[in-house]
């Protein structure tokens, strides 16, 4: 089952990198082009830092910080595979993808590409690596739920 994980994580990278790719070279860098008016557009930018361009330029911390945390994703990824809930094996997955979506953006560009733009809130411009993790966070946060309300009932 842990292998399963490790192949959605594996596709998931691969849809973060080729959307990535297809917004490169489609859109000019900072080019707009609506997909939902009031809603949601594509918006080619590079972030040399996190969301709202946080830590700009930090390549070396990033690096530390998605190190550390791919080697703690697998490292819980492979103790948890048998007890571990589907809500934290998925959460973990996704984790890791989002991880090392962006990671292979700051070695191979130097800057992550974002591209998603939400037009109805002043939100970060974001990729597909940004909705993993922040969808592997919100899933591990159900199962800590989960746990909370199973040890309530002991």
């Amino acid at each position: 089952m842990l292998a399963i994980y490790f192949i959605i994580s594996g596709c998931l990278i691969v849809l973060d990198q080729w959307v990535k790719w297809e917004i490169v070279n489609d859109l000019s860098l900072g080019e707009i082009k609506t997909l939902m008016p009031g809603v949601l557009s594509l918006h080619h930018i590079r972030n040399t830092g996190a969301a709202w361009s946080m830590l700009e330029g930090k390549m070396w911390f990033f690096t530390v910080i998605t190190v550390l945390a791919v080697i703690i994703v697998i490292t819980l990824m492979i103790k948890k595979r048998r007890q571990g809930s589907r809500w934290l094996m998925t959460g973990l997955c996704l984790i890791l993808a989002g991880a090392i979506g962006n990671f292979i953006d700051r070695l191979r560009l130097g800057y992550v590409v974002d591209m998603f733009q939400t037009n109805f809130i002043n939100f970060p411009i974001f990729n597909v690596a940004d909705v993993t993790l922040v969808c592997g966070v919100i899933c591990i946060l159900i199962d800590i739920i989960l746990d909370e309300k199973e040890l309530g009932k002991k």
